[in-house]
């Protein structure tokens, strides 16, 4: 099962937002008002049953436009609300009474559809307006400071609450993203890696297995021995894929220029290694030791090349390794694409961390991959050749 899956199901056991169905409820605060209208205590009836009506409606209309976004800021929610405030004043000026609990309604519908500013100084005006009516009335439910509060109350947590839920939706949405972009970036990683480690492995198997070929006629010792590094090869091979899979191949370039040798001289190539300057940090050290690597992949590959060097050169803040071989990929003209996928992923590679990676034709002839990375201490300085 995928992270993403087992993320899916444990979503389904969490309670989700509020939805507009969970403030319908509050409606029941008109029933007082229905009740007048029920027992006749109402002048004009008819007027006042499709107020009733009309806020009813247009509270589930702006409720319900509250909980999307794109049609909570349109011009026909503004609209909406402001009849609402309307019929709210209408009412509650005309009959007093319970009808004065429509202002609290109001203000809720007001917390569904205002944000920011415009909310806070909505309530403030609305709550005060509230008190007003009340006051005026002298024939309401409840004391008019506790109408104004339980006006100004209403809105505020309303908005708070779907505010908050907004943001826990968009949290969880940001969530996936990233456990996505984690499996995309897993994926890119062992694709590369596997890329790398095969191409490396089986060039250095053909090379092998090749010399092992004409070798054999002449001297037996000699081809056995090719097999037998075609063997560890290969064993070593199997250990740095399973590596590679769990995400703990750490490799290093001196370790890639130490096996370097071996490789290229199998192909006929000679190789030098220079170094000068302080140590590379780790990281730095293992992306460098991928360069090297798919370097001498291609050189084995494609060059057809007699001599390969590798140069480092390296300060407190930067360290450069440049690797340059003179060969003509066979005779053919030389192009900057040479190694494709390998040395692409790696340019990739190498930009993430603030570096570079430049390939192409020598100004001499042959070919030559350039990569720069910051940088951390290294040991004293030596030349090193390998054949």
């Amino acid at each position: 099962m995928t992270v993403l899956g087992r993320a899916t199901r444990r979503r389904k056991g969490r309670p989700g937002p509020p939805g507009p169905y969970a403030l319908l409820p509050t409606l029941l605060m008109g029933l007082g008002a229905f009740s007048n209208l029920w027992q006749g205590e109402t002048p004009n009836p008819w007027v006042g049953g499709l107020g009733l009506l009309a806020f009813n409606s247009l509270y589930i209309s702006v409720v319900f436009r509250g909980f999307d976004r794109r049609r909570r800021e349109s011009v026909t929610s503004y609209v909406l609300l402001a009849a609402m405030g309307t019929i709210t004043f209408g009412l509650s000026i005309g009959y007093g009474g319970n009808w004065l609990l429509f202002f609290p309604l109001f203000s809720l519908a007001c917390g569904t559809i205002l944000r920011g500013r415009r909310l806070g100084a909505g309530l403030v005006v609305l709550a005060a307006c509230a008190c007003a009516v009340a006051v005026w009335r002298g024939d309401h439910v409840s004391e008019p400071w506790t109408i104004g509060y339980g006006t100004f109350i209403s809105g505020a947590v309303t908005a708070a609450i779907l505010t908050l839920s907004e943001t826990v939706t968009e949290l969880r949405a940001t969530r996936q993203e990233l456990a996505r972009g984690a499996v995309e970036q897993e994926r890119l990683r062992f694709s590369r890696d596997l890329h790398d480690l095969l191409g490396h492995t089986l060039s250095v198997v053909v090379v092998k297995s090749e010399a092992a070929r004409r070798l054999a006629p002449h001297d037996v010792d000699a081809a056995v021995a090719q097999v037998v590094d075609i063997e560890s090869v290969g064993r070593q091979a199997l250990t740095e894929i399973r590596e590679a899979v769990t995400g703990y191949r750490e490799g290093s370039l001196a370790t890639e220029l130490e096996r370097a040798g071996p490789v290229l001289a199998a192909a006929g190539i000679g190789t030098a290694v220079h170094r000068s300057g302080p140590a590379p940090a780790p990281q730095a050290d293992a992306l460098l030791g991928w360069v090297a690597r798919e370097a001498v992949t291609n050189a084995v590959r494609h060059s057809a090349a007699t001599s390969c060097v590798f140069v480092l050169d390296s300060t407190p803040e930067r360290v450069r390794l440049t690797v340059t071989d003179d060969g003509t990929g066979s005779g053919q003209p030389v192009v900057t694409t040479r190694g494709g996928t390998g040395l692409k992923g790696l340019a990739e590679r190498l930009a993430a961390a603030g570096g570079s990676l430049e390939s192409g034709p020598g100004p001499d002839g042959g070919f030559v991959v350039t990569a720069e990375l910051p940088a951390g201490t290294w040991a004293p300085p030596g030349v090193r050749d390998c054949g």
